[in-house]
């Protein structure tokens, strides 16, 4: 662990917090605050992502050394380090929050493997001046999701943060699951966060929401020069490069989570990650009925204003935050809005780019976006399994005059909804597809491979994540371990693990953490 390549710039190139006391408080002119992790009771460790031990030089004997425990639970720091939280504002449900901050996450260090930086981070491991009135702790429940979404997201193919490890405290933590007056104690855990950077759109915002536009440049500034250093030296036109690279990267986030039919549940501001990765998995789920209405998040029901369908939506009004928090340095309206206009015209190409994609459809035809269209029409008419659908439709061959229904019969939930009506529908919109397919010049062989590598057979169901949840809860470990390993391979048959290719079961449909996630999930 003395070893470790530790390079830190965030701190050496950023403006620090001055007051140095642990307390609750506004800060300002500053973009972190100096802190220390809380002190665990008893911490265990139970489990280390192997992957990132290697991109981080650490071995696997120092994994499982007391200095790598006490380092990854909080009781210890790295030498010649100072743990610190960042500050920023965001935007919640639409709204201006104001200060936020990492409340109930500690920044550790920054690690250079290979020419690959990494910055690591503890989640759960006690208050900051951002914590307002929580306690900065977090609990198995949503440091389990957490540590597994983040690595299956990876093997997905999909931008994001990854995971490093995962810890009891050995801690009790209060919370109130579904913020219904019913709190009760839980296992304290801390999950070790890493990424290239943790800056978000709103370490930006709450800078120019203060106008202090020095420290605005500043951050701007450090991050053109270590995350988009190809932009070259900073000036208006750099800033405006960088808006618009912030943007694509965006875009491509939120398409593949469509791709995926992944829902964040959470896009406020300060939960975007200004290197275009997903960031921060609370009440995340993933499509099982496929419905463009739907949201993982209770406390997003009413409005929905998370849902599947809205987040290229959602996407796009975050960045339109982030443009006016750019503005100061930029002051180009036109050119501002020319971004946002292009993310508009790429997510229309992008989308219908990846749905041809799932279709296994590698020529260009103008009847495709009907032919798209049509498909998520019938999709809603019964509740249809996202994931079991379209990975069985790549079984589909029209040159042996297939019945396409019966092959993806599985993905229905209530067969007994396939009216004639809905048969009739359907039928149709196979023989369409067939005639389409006809105009490809690949093998029905090459296509389904092609399409089996675009639609992944193995996803983090929350009833998944739930069952690895409640055997924790009992002290068995076992299931996280065997999620980790099939997530690693999301789009392998892997026949041993067949079990898992099934829809939602019926005892999951309404169960708190399958269907009813909070913001503290």
């Amino acid at each position: 662990m003395r070893n470790l390549n530790i390079k830190d710039t965030f701190t050496k190139e950023l403006p620090a917090d001055p007051l140095l006391e642990n307390t609750r408080r506004q800060v300002e002119n500053a973009c972190f605050s100096y802190v220390t992790p809380k002190k665990t009771s008893n911490p265990e460790l139970l489990h280390v992502s192997p992957e990132m031990l290697e991109n981080l030089g650490i071995s696997q004997k120092e994994a499982k050394s007391k200095a790598f425990l006490n380092v990854f639970t909080g009781n210890s720091v790295l030498p010649n380090t100072k743990p610190y939280a960042m500050c920023y504002g965001g935007h919640q449900f639409g709204n201006w929050a104001g200060q936020l901050g990492d409340g109930r996450a500690i920044n550790l260090a920054e690690i250079v493997h290979n020419n690959t930086r990494w910055a690591i981070q503890l989640k759960g491991a006690g208050h900051t001046p951002y914590s307002r009135t929580a306690d900065g702790l977090a609990v198995l429940r949503s440091s389990i999701r957490e540590y597994l979404c983040s690595e299956a997201m990876f093997h997905l193919g999909v931008p994001t943060t990854r995971a490093l490890s995962l810890a009891l405290s050995g801690d009790q933590v209060l919370r109130d699951v579904l913020y219904n007056g019913n709190p009760e104690y839980e296992k304290g855990a801390i999950v070790c966060r890493v990424a290239p950077s943790f800056l978000r759109f709103g370490n930006f915002e709450i800078l120019t929401a203060r106008e202090d536009f020095k420290t605005l440049k500043t951050l701007t500034d450090y991050t053109i020069k270590h995350f988009f250093s190809h932009l070259g030296t900073p000036s208006k036109e750099t800033y405006l490069a960088f808006f618009n690279d912030v943007a694509q990267r965006t875009l491509d986030m939120i398409i593949h989570w469509q791709r995926v039919g992944f829902v964040h549940g959470v896009m406020n501001t300060d939960n975007m990650s200004i290197l275009g990765l997903t960031i921060d998995y609370g009440p995340y789920g993933w499509l099982e009925g496929f419905d463009f209405g739907w949201t993982p998040n209770t406390t997003d029901r009413q409005h929905k204003r998370y849902r599947y369908g809205n987040q290229p939506n959602i996407g796009l009004w975050n960045l339109y935050k982030l443009a006016n928090a750019l503005f100061p340095l930029i002051d180009d309206v036109k050119a501002l809005e020319t971004v946002l206009d292009t993310y508009k015209t790429n997510f229309e190409r992008d989308s219908l780019k990846m749905m041809r994609s799932k279709l296994g459809l590698e020529m260009q035809d103008a009847f495709d976006a009907s032919l798209i269209k049509d498909l998520e029409a019938n999709l809603q008419l019964t509740e249809t399994d996202m994931t079991l659908f379209f990975r069985k439709l790549s079984d589909f061959n029209s040159e042996k005059g297939a019945d396409g229904l019966e092959i993806v019969k599985e993905a229905f939930y209530i067969p007994t909804e396939i009216t004639l009506e809905v048969h009739q529908k359907w039928n149709s919109w196979f023989q369409k597809y067939a005639e389409r397919l006809a105009q490809e010049e690949t093998t029905s062989e090459a296509r389904k491979a092609t399409m089996n590598a675009i639609n992944p057979k193995y996803v983090l169901r929350n009833y998944m994540a739930q069952l690895a949840i409640d055997a924790a809860d009992k002290g068995d470990y076992q299931l996280i371990d065997d999620l980790f390993q099939l997530l690693k391979n999301p789009y392998s048959e892997q026949p041993e693990n067949e079990k898992w290719f099934a829809k939602r079961p019926d005892w999951a449909r309404y169960k708190v953490g399958c269907s009813m996630l909070s913001c503290s999930s």
